[in-house]
């Protein structure tokens, strides 16, 4: 599982994306808003009276490389944009092999790291085994005419897909803070934390006012 920066907004006179926030913030201030030294100060203080609307004028846009299963849990983000992988186009070629886990009998949405090495690579093995068995019977599908759309039918949610995620600074605080908390799925956790890890780099004044750390 892989992510990438695409993009950040870039304001009027190659003005940052936080540089950008700062100046819309300051829509009524007109005689300071192009103060961009002030700009950090002017962040922490949004944030730290929660005022997140002017966090809306800016957006970042990244590609994530996962599993459907993954990516199901990520679109329901639904203040971000998404462009996926389809599958009605082009054709599934790799698979992501997970780990495995015991359930936690006193949360439904946990699962805990202590089976034996015996039924962890039984579990490897049995993905490993649906994988070639799917994919062969994938391309038996296509190999006799059925139309794409119709033959991803016979893959699993192990398949691996790429989607472009995009939304605005306000969007990707709320995600990160709620997919980076232990509460969610481990390989969500590992996609959210490589997100913040980007976010922290591209807006490191936001991330500090955050008290993030990479």
């Amino acid at each position: 599982m892989q992510v990438k920066l695409i993009s950040t907004t870039q304001g009027m006179n190659e003005m940052s994306a936080e540089e950008l926030i700062a100046y819309t913030a300051r829509v009524s201030n007109l005689i300071n808003q192009n103060n961009t030294e002030t700009a950090p100060k002017l962040i922490k203080y949004l944030i730290k009276n929660k005022h997140w609307s002017p966090f809306e004028m800016a957006h970042m846009t990244l590609e994530i490389s996962t599993s459907r299963a993954i990516a199901q849990q990520i679109l329901r983000h639904r203040s971000f944009s998404f462009q996926e992988f389809s599958q009605r186009y082009a054709e599934s070629s790799s698979f992501i092999v997970y780990p495995a886990r015991r359930q936690d009998n006193k949360n439904r949405q946990n699962s805990i790291d202590d089976l034996s090495e015996e039924d962890k690579l039984w579990f490897i093995n049995r993905q490993m085994e649906i994988h070639q068995h799917s994919n062969d019977l994938y391309r038996q599908a296509l190999n006799k005419g059925i139309a794409k759309e119709q033959a991803r039918f016979l893959l699993p949610l192990s398949t691996e897909t790429k989607l472009y995620m995009c939304g605005s600074i306000r969007s990707w605080v709320h995600y990160l803070e709620l997919r980076c908390d232990k509460g969610t799925q481990l390989e969500h956790q590992d996609i959210a934390n490589q997100c913040k890890k980007i976010f922290i780099e591209q807006f490191p004044n936001i991330g500090k006012a955050l008290e993030w750390e990479i």
